[in-house]
């Protein structure tokens, strides 16, 4: 087990993004179904949204203006969650946005990531989730979605301010694709085609096109799931519908949800966010194959 770390920057000042951390009608928009917080005594949260939710297992450690450690239990093990916020001056001085940090202690590294199927295996795009969810919420944005860890249903959908064939494009070239989802990606696009995330030399078992409508939609194959998308026109905007389907019911894929849902509340804001850059800073997995992630 290592510790993970996640750093990304929030286009809010600190006390917003503290208070949307802290008050329990907030975390109740972009975390978790229940929230409770007593500063400095409790801070807990539980319900469908949270894995093993159906009660907390959060014990406040320490929190101030900056700073917010928890411990949680997670497959009978505690772990120690920390957040921490810094201020990034605007332009002319004033505080314009927030560097974010979390870590995270006991949770799997790469490749034990790929084989643990307990929850601690599914913090790491549980994070990447929450996070995104977080700075969409600060930033006067509604968040994306919450993977409901109850259900064995995924799917949803989202309407992006752009065009359709942009966002097409956005979802098939791997340059723009690895752009905003943050990982490279090859790709022969036509039915049969590999897709293969880390690339075609690092990837020796890549996903395969099923479907690939031009402009439209397209399914990909990952050999324990079907991950399809489609888009349509909506009053100038594109509404992208996605599922994920063809999977054991009984074992949901909810850490590639999560990753899939966190991927797409980045891809909004790729197309709606002027001088769009990609919200995250650092993310630190131990082992992880170099060349992967394509935003460090």
């Amino acid at each position: 087990m290592t510790t993970m770390k996640k750093s990304l920057r929030i286009a809010a000042p600190p006390r917003a993004v503290h208070r949307a951390l802290t008050d329990p009608a907030a975390l109740r928009v972009w975390l978790a179904e229940h929230a409770e917080v007593d500063l400095p005594g409790s801070y807990r949260f539980w319900g469908r949204f949270t894995p093993d939710g159906e009660a907390p297992h959060q014990r406040l450690l320490h929190a101030d203006d900056g700073s917010l450690r928890f411990s949680w239990e997670l497959d009978g093990v505690p772990t120690i969650v920390d957040i921490a916020l810094t201020a990034e001056p605007g332009p002319g001085g004033e505080s314009g946005s927030t560097l974010l940090t979390l870590t995270q202690t006991e949770v799997p590294g790469w490749p034990e990531l790929l084989t643990d199927g307990g929850d601690r295996g599914l913090m790491h795009t549980y994070w990447a989730l929450a996070l995104a969810n977080l700075a969409d919420y600060a930033e006067g944005r509604e968040p994306i979605a919450r993977c409901d860890f109850t259900s064995a249903v995924l799917r949803g959908e989202v309407l992006i301010d752009a065009d359709r064939l942009a966002v097409y494009e956005s979802l098939t070239e791997p340059e723009r694709f690895s752009r905003w989802f943050g990982v490279k990606l090859d790709a022969e696009l036509r039915p049969g085609g590999r897709w293969a995330m880390g690339g075609f030399e690092a990837n020796s078992e890549p996903a395969h096109i099923i479907d690939i409508q031009p402009g439209r939609s397209m399914s990909v194959d990952w050999g324990e799931m079907v991950e399809s998308w489609e888009l349509a026109d909506s009053a100038g905007h594109t509404r992208l519908t996605f599922v994920h389907s063809g999977f054991d019911e009984t074992r949901p894929p909810y850490d590639g949800w999560m990753g899939w849902l966190a991927g797409l509340a980045e891809l909004r804001r790729y197309h709606e966010v002027k001088n769009w850059r990609t919200m995250w800073v650092e993310v630190h997995l131990e082992g992880i194959p170099q060349g992967l992630l394509t935003i460090n």
